[in-house]
């Protein structure tokens, strides 16, 4: 375990000594939904960069709806051009906790969710591509969506609020794993 961790630290260092970009960033697709998020970026070298990115959804709603849930997303980037700034391809690893009910989503989308409650975690990658655009000598603006993979495990309740355990189960999802439009501040 040590000798894995002191590679691992080795390799980010190796990498580090080329970077001088730091970014932090905030998903204005989540701050409509009032999931708190942040992020962060840093150069590795000068078309690589590892983003690393959290939010957290702990309000429940009127009628006893919840879209609670955290997650974390760490996202090694390579960049066509140079780092914060233009196109760049990605993958990403992601993964969280869950507690959804009472939820009526449009087109019939998970439907169950209108009547039951939701708990449990889940995890999931996939591959991403973005562009980012210069606003200022410090400020860019993001744009990126991903597609992957994501297994869900959950305990099925009867109502959101209180209902009776109805079992467990598992799901597998194949599409839409990442969707930003980022707000960023460079710090050299």
């Amino acid at each position: 375990m040590k000798r894995s961790l002191l590679l691992i630290l080795l390799f980010i260092g190796a990498f580090s000594l080329q970077a001088q970009d730091v970014a932090v960033k905030t998903n204005l697709l989540y701050d409509a939904t009032a999931t708190i998020n942040l992020g962060a970026e840093i150069g590795l070298a000068p078309k690589w960069t590892l983003d690393l990115s959290g939010n957290y959804n702990g309000w429940s709603f009127n009628d006893n709806k919840k879209w609670k849930h955290w997650m974390a997303q760490p996202e090694a980037r390579y960049w066509l051009c140079e780092a914060f700034n233009g196109h760049f391809f990605g993958a990403h690893l992601l993964g969280g906790q869950y507690n959804v009910g009472g939820i009526n989503l449009p087109f019939g989308i998970y439907d169950g969710l209108k009547d039951h409650r939701y708990e449990g975690w889940y995890v999931g990658g996939g591959l991403v591509y973005g562009y980012q655009w210069l606003l200022g000598k410090r400020w860019n603006l993001e744009a990126s969506i991903g597609v992957g993979y994501v297994r869900a495990w959950y305990d099925r309740y009867d109502c959101p609020h209180c209902g009776e355990w109805r079992g467990d189960g598992k799901k597998n999802y194949v599409g839409v794993t990442k969707a930003a439009i980022s707000l960023i501040y460079i710090i050299k």
